[in-house]
């Protein structure tokens, strides 16, 4: 797997904490005040705007104790912006750096969602435009049928969704600011709510949640209060995918902050969701994507020295219980290719030995 220059991840670094500083001064104007709130024991910081009136909105900002958030705070009067030198980074990384730019579709959305407090109200990136951002997190070149998508997943916690008393503006109204076509798509369980968006080219927003329980949630919608009215369908396995996420930068126009799953976590739980696809059409594809993202992963993360990473995330599915277990089997076994399965094999002895875990003959 080829490596991208250094020169190349290094501005990559800067294009990130420059397009953080544009964003955070976007949602949190001069004439603004932070303010320290304790919710159920735990201080969070929130942002008052003047409303013209004598009155304040009042933002949800994040928890108190991340401390690049708190720094932020702290500096929040020296933020400045640089727009056309961003642009020139993102397309020398883009062009020369061998980094990967999503399609128009999905970078304006992410972009004007985020614009609008998506991130800040900590949902994650997922899918296959989460991963064209490995790249510069790991960086690697990715095969660019690895990194083709005609949608975009979105995922929040559903106790986060409950507890920021924060919200996205009405989720139609973003999405048609950009392509006019978007429409609430009809829930399979004939609930009035919608958990899904899609134009009249058939591009897709999804949002998703965790399932909080048995299997019977999982035909039902769940209420997001800070999804803007959009609803989210919860899904086994979702919970490992979002836990401590990293922040990158998408390279669309001058680089939009994001919030993406650990690449670590997230070549695990493409080997559990292949297991869930049927083995026909559409799911046939999304499975046969799934393995070979997950595949890609097991290559690049042992490359970039990152194999203990693996190591852990796959022990902690590991130790979640028997249905966890038999989904690695299984796509161990019978889904990865030669070439993948040796990959596999390759990265969770050598992170095993790096964590000092026992080794067995059999990987898992």
């Amino acid at each position: 797997m080829k490596k991208i220059d250094l020169v190349y991840q290094t501005m990559l670094a800067e294009l990130g904490q420059r397009s953080m500083d544009a964003a955070w001064t976007a949602d949190f104007p001069p004439e603004g005040r932070f303010q320290r709130v304790v919710v159920k024991e735990k201080a969070y910081w929130y942002f008052d705007i003047p409303d013209g009136s004598g009155g304040k909105s009042r933002r949800y900002v994040g928890p108190a104790d991340d401390t690049e958030i708190t720094q932020r705070v702290e500096t929040h009067q020296q933020q400045k912006d640089d727009l056309i030198a961003r642009r020139r980074m993102v397309s020398t990384l883009t062009r020369d750096g061998g980094m990967v730019a999503p399609d128009a579709m999905s970078g304006n959305l992410v972009e004007a969602l985020a614009a609008r407090g998506l991130f800040r109200l900590r949902c994650v990136l997922i899918g296959t435009v989460a991963f064209q951002t490995y790249a510069g997190l790991l960086g690697v070149r990715l095969p660019s049928a690895s990194v083709l998508t005609g949608d975009a997943d979105i995922a929040q916690d559903y106790a986060i969704s409950q507890e920021v008393e924060d919200s996205l503006p009405p989720i139609v109204e973003l999405l048609q600011r950009v392509d006019p076509t978007f429409r609430p798509v009809p829930h399979r369980s004939g609930s009035v709510a919608s958990s899904a968006f899609q134009n009249s080219t058939g591009y897709r927003v999804e949002f998703l949640t965790s399932n909080r329980g048995s299997d019977d949630y999982i035909d039902q919608p769940s209420k997001m209060p800070a999804l803007g009215g959009a609803s989210a369908d919860p899904l086994r396995f979702l919970d490992f995918l979002i836990r401590e996420p990293v922040r990158t930068v998408l390279l669309h126009k001058s680089g939009v902050p994001v919030t993406v799953p650990d690449p670590a976590r997230y070549a695990v739980h493409k080997m559990i969701v292949a297991t869930r696809r049927r083995t026909d059409g559409m799911s046939a594809i999304k499975r046969d994507k799934d393995i070979r993202q997950a595949e890609i992963l097991f290559e690049a993360l042992f490359e970039t020295r990152r194999a203990s990473d693996f190591a852990i995330a796959f022990d902690e599915a590991w130790e979640r219980g028997p249905a966890w277990q038999e989904a690695l089997l299984q796509a161990e076994r019978s889904m990865l290719s030669k070439s993948g399965a040796s990959a596999f094999r390759q990265i969770l002895w050598q992170g095993n030995q790096e964590i000092g875990k026992e080794q067995s003959d059999d990987p898992v």
